[in-house]
């Protein structure tokens, strides 16, 4: 995983409630780095959640896998880089792929899967072609596309 393959990058402070009694960030606490960098790639994107897509399209965003692999550690007031990029988008799923860095060294790599669906029945429906196009024309590494 390279840091280039990233257009979006987003830069947090480790806090003292994130690091655990190893002197390390706790596991659990790299979802929330990942939720982070999520809501901040939507703003980069142009789009707010939930205005823009809750309530202007009528869907929602549900995740249904969440994977993290760990390279090395970050601890209290360190400086990380969260890169977030969509690695494929598919008719109603999007896989969302996520780097890591305390300065030139990668830490950690992970995985989101969200499906866009009807938050009244819970069942999938398809992108909304403006955050579709949004999506493409942002990254710079294109994501793989596939209808299903």
């Amino acid at each position: 995983m390279k840091r280039e393959d990233f257009t979006f990058v987003h830069s947090l402070r480790v806090r003292w409630a994130e690091v655990d009694r190893q002197d390390v960030v706790f596991n659990g606490h790299y979802f929330l780095y990942f939720d982070v960098a999520v809501a901040e790639y939507w703003r980069a994107i142009g789009f707010r959640y939930p205005e823009d897509i809750v309530e202007k399209f009528g869907t929602d965003i549900y995740a249904v896998k969440a994977s993290a692999e760990y390279h090395g550690s970050a601890t209290y007031d360190e400086l990380i880089d969260i890169g977030c990029r969509v690695g494929r988008i598919g008719r109603s799923s999007m896989q969302l792929v996520f780097g890591i860095w305390r300065g030139a060294e990668h830490i950690t790599s992970g995985e989101l899967v969200y499906v866009n669906a009807d938050p009244k029945t819970r069942t999938s429906a398809p992108w909304p072609d403006p955050i579709r196009q949004a999506i493409l024309r942002f990254e710079r590494t294109r994501p793989a596309e596939a209808n299903a």
